[in-house]
């Protein structure tokens, strides 16, 4: 998952007398096993819940390093590989320095975190009007930043997460949303018919009980000619 830059605010207030998680939930409006999660670092604090977090512990939230970035160029980690059915382990003691790319910022979202992705896999070849190869980057915006301004809808190419065993393995792929009454439909776009589409209903739970999550929106595709 994102890191959430409250992270640390959050379990601090959660220690002090009269604050708990169940009163953060209410406060939230959300499960408070959601609240669990903030702290145990597997849900980031969504833009909106700041202000309420906020109420709630009685003093204003720290300034997060989401501020509009004034230059002309961003530095973009790249975080991961996303891959259609491919389920890696999940490191949390991972350390390691991710590679960036430099580009320009997203106007369009100056206050959100910019994140990449390297593409594996042949699950949205056949994506229009503009395929997505393997050896692409595509660069997102965390979702969890802008879920308070950007309503999902059909047609946009988002990140998905999807997790099992616990949360101790986890997909991470390129779909294309389909939005139906009673479901939200991810998927591939692919000349290969092994790919299937990710069937969630209103719950967020998948056909098959694995989780499932949005975790960012495609913004662009970047690639770099091999030989230099």
């Amino acid at each position: 998952m994102l890191e959430d830059p409250y992270k640390k605010w959050v379990i601090e207030n959660l220690e002090k007398p009269g604050m708990s998680q169940t009163g953060l939930a209410k406060v939230l409006g959300v499960h408070p096993s959601a609240v669990n999660k903030i702290v145990s670092g597997k849900r980031g604090l969504k833009s909106h819940e700041v202000a309420l977090a906020a109420t709630y512990f009685g003093e204003a939230a720290p300034s997060s390093e989401l501020t509009p970035y004034n230059g002309a160029l961003s530095v973009i980690p790249i975080i991961g590989t996303v891959e259609a059915g491919a389920f890696r382990e999940v490191d949390d003691f991972d350390q390691s320095e991710p590679r960036t790319l430099t580009l320009p910022r997203d106007d369009r979202f100056p206050n959100a975190r910019q994140i990449g992705f390297d593409v594996s896999g042949d699950s949205m070849n056949d994506l229009k009007p503009r395929p997505i190869l393997a050896g692409d980057c595509a660069v997102c915006v965390a979702y969890e930043d802008v879920a308070g301004q950007v309503v999902l809808r059909d047609g946009m190419v988002v990140v998905v997460e999807r997790t099992r065993d616990s949360g101790h393995f986890r997909e991470w792929s390129v779909k294309q949303i389909e939005i139906y009454a009673d479901r939200t439909e991810f998927h591939p776009r692919s000349t290969n018919p092994k790919h299937k589409p990710i069937v969630v209903h209103r719950n967020f739970e998948a056909d098959d009980g694995v989780k499932v999550e949005v975790i960012a929106l495609v913004r662009r595709i970047v690639n770099e000619m091999p030989g230099f």
